[in-house]
């Protein structure tokens, strides 16, 4: 007897590499048991490696939700009191002491603000408080930066860059005696800085050119280099130094570079800087050039094993991405306030201008993208509170989308002020120039949508090839198989599968529906494009772009019905507010999501696609516009 599997089922897994034989034979009922029982215990085993990232599992087309719904509740009583006593001195500290404009001026921040700086503790939030620090989590964390955010970028980036990067690699993967030895000194008065960019080396981190050679006894290493556009660069005591390391292989015998991390001292002789950059924002964060030589670095100052420095840079990356969706999420509601206060009294026409439609969509618009980018941050940091290590493309994810939001939310204020929001004394032009470099540093949105679609894809990838190899032992895979064509039948026949709707609350269920057609869409989308493509995608940048959009469109959406749904379900003041705006973002959302994966298969635009390239090539050929004023002249 023969069993017929339906064609419209396994096409794309055929295209794979005539991946399934259409005709399975039948086997015997214990045969079968038996291998039932097998592929159950090897996806037991398998299942501790898999990632419960709600991203990485989209592009798998699978429903992954514990760490979006419900939304994160990370913190307990004494922790909120904990907060509170912290925000008022913050707050106050703002209103009182910092000058933003002044701040701006100057290209600096004075000693007065510096101070009262170290003695609200601030520059120690997230060390354990037996080494000197307030020993906040990842959501406090987050609160306190969104006030920052809200009153001074520059100062943000000066806080930052001191321990969101500067020594959060110690706080990561250091050992006890480096975190004993150099913890209480970051948080009492020593300066860090993350020193990683050179001339060759931005959003590639593999291209460092900064050497540091092993002593012959192994007592330690010699550092000489440079680095550039170091946040703290002139001030830092205490820096994360990433070099070259030449090392053996035990194997081969052959010496290789490879790049390390390392825990440098300016003490240690031989680091200097040069003056501050002058720079189009934060102005008064220092940014410096800092350049070693000949620095004798102790060999047990090495952070994280010698040739790790690559996972360690990305480790403190990855760790620290929330707080800039904390920070902007603050800004923005500075933005939108400045925008409120000047709409509801400005007289246009007889009426003041928020009754108009034109003004109400700015504002509506503002206030979505604030609430997306706050629950991000507060989704990001609630899963790493709660110990999740699978959040590196959703905090990509929010940078990204924190970034451009906020940007677009600044432009659109000073919009709505007019003539009044381009003049300096209002305060949004500052604001929109120490936005600008969120889209830049800490890894350029443009390698992080490479980044989320190309990890993404990866991880979709094995999911294939372990398809692939079950296909290819049919027997001892039927549990695997039967999952696999499962799936496909309900989609041929339109049951959704990937359902949100029993998780948010019924006032988003036709939101919710949005979302996990999405989903589904998502998922069939990379296998056809894993199909057509296969290891060429990594070449195909204009697709990769718009998978990653869709990525962060389909998050986004998921995090904003599960953010309204825990208001709605609690019944909080601002309940209905957060559903109207849930509901716009899904419909709005839900619709771009559509329209980028079509086109990532759509002939039409991969020509377009193909003729933009060639556009590029012309003027880079040219070297500027390729074509004449009109008059020829």
């Amino acid at each position: 007897m023969m069993i017929r599997v339906p064609k419209i089922f396994i096409s794309p897994l055929r295209n794979l590499g005539r991946l399934l034989d259409a005709n399975l034979r039948c086997l015997a009922t214990q045969t079968a048991n038996k291998a039932a029982k097998a592929e159950k215990l090897n996806n037991g085993n398998s299942n501790a490696k898999e990632s419960q990232s709600f991203t990485m599992n989209i592009f798998r087309g699978q429903l992954q939700t514990s760490q979006v719904f419900p939304f994160p509740q990370a913190l307990n009583e004494e922790q909120e009191e904990t907060l509170k006593m912290m925000i008022d001195p913050l707050e106050t500290f703002f209103e009182e002491v910092n000058d933003p404009f002044k701040n701006d001026e100057n290209a600096s921040i004075d000693k007065e603000t510096m101070k009262a700086l170290w003695d609200l503790g601030a520059f120690g939030i997230q060390v354990p408080q037996e080494l000197g620090g307030l020993g906040l989590n990842n959501t406090q964390y987050a609160r306190l930066v969104e006030v920052v955010g809200y009153n001074d970028l520059g100062v943000g980036i000066t806080l930052g860059a001191h321990q969101s990067i500067g020594f959060k690699g110690i706080l990561l993967v250091g050992t006890p005696e480096q975190k004993a030895k150099y913890l209480p000194r970051v948080c009492n008065g020593d300066m860090a800085a993350f020193c990683l960019t050179e001339p060759s080396c931005g959003s590639d981190a593999g291209a460092v050119r900064s050497k540091a050679v092993k002593s012959p006894d192994g007592s330690h290493y010699i550092l000489n280099g440079s680095k550039i556009w170091i946040s703290n660069g002139g001030l830092a005591e205490i820096m994360t130094v990433f070099a070259q390391v030449p090392m053996k292989d035990p194997i081969t015998g052959e010496t290789k570079d490879k790049v390390t991390a390392f825990i440098v001292e300016r003490a240690f002789g031989g680091v200097t800087n040069g003056p501050p950059e002058n720079k189009m924002g934060i102005k008064c964060s220092n940014t410096t050039e800092v350049y070693f030589e000949d620095v004798k670095i102790p060999a047990e100052n090495v952070l994280g094993g010698e040739g790790q420095g690559f996972k360690v840079a990305m480790q403190i990356l990855n760790n620290g991405r929330f707080g800039m969706a904390a920070a902007l999420s603050g800004t923005m509601q500075y933005c939108t306030k400045k925008a409120i206060e000047h709409a509801v009294q400005r007289i246009q026409f007889s009426r003041t201008i928020d009754s108009y439609g034109t003004i109400q969509e700015k504002l509506a618009r503002m206030s979505m993208l604030q609430y997306i980018t706050q629950s991000m941050a507060y989704m990001v940091s609630g899963n790493m509170d709660k110990g999740s290590q699978d959040y590196h493309l959703e905090a990509a994810i929010s940078k990204v989308f924190a970034s451009e939001s906020a940007w677009w939310v600044c432009d659109e204020a000073i919009q709505v002020l007019g003539g009044m929001g381009f003049m300096k004394s209002t305060g949004l032009e500052r604001v929109l120039r120490d936005l600008r470099i969120f889209r830049i540093f800490e890894g350029t949105n443009d390698i992080l949508r490479l980044f989320v679609a190309l990890t993404g894809i990866q991880y979709a990838g094995s999911h294939l090839k372990e398809l692939q190899n079950a296909f290819r032992n049919p027997a001892a895979n039927l549990g695997l198989i039967a999952e696999e064509v499962s799936k496909r039948a309900t989609r041929v026949i339109g049951l959704n599968s990937l359902n949100l709707t029993p998780l948010v609350h019924p006032s988003l269920t036709d939101s919710a529906a949005l979302c996990s057609k999405s989903i589904e869409s998502f998922g069939s989308t990379i296998e056809n494009v894993l199909v057509k493509y296969g290891k060429g995608i990594v070449e195909e940048q204009f697709i990769l772009n718009r998978l990653a959009q869709a990525a962060i469109d389909t998050y986004t959406m998921t995090v904003v019905l599960s953010r309204a749904s825990a208001s709605a379900t609690k019944n909080t003041p601002s309940a209905q507010h957060e559903v109207l705006m849930a509901q716009v973002w899904c419909s709005e959302a839900s619709s771009r999501v559509a329209y980028n994966l079509k086109v990532t298969g759509a002939t039409k635009n991969l020509d377009v696609f193909s003729k933009m390239s060639k556009i590029s090539r012309n003027i880079c050929e040219a070297g500027g516009i390729a074509h004449k004023n009109p008059l020829g002249i």
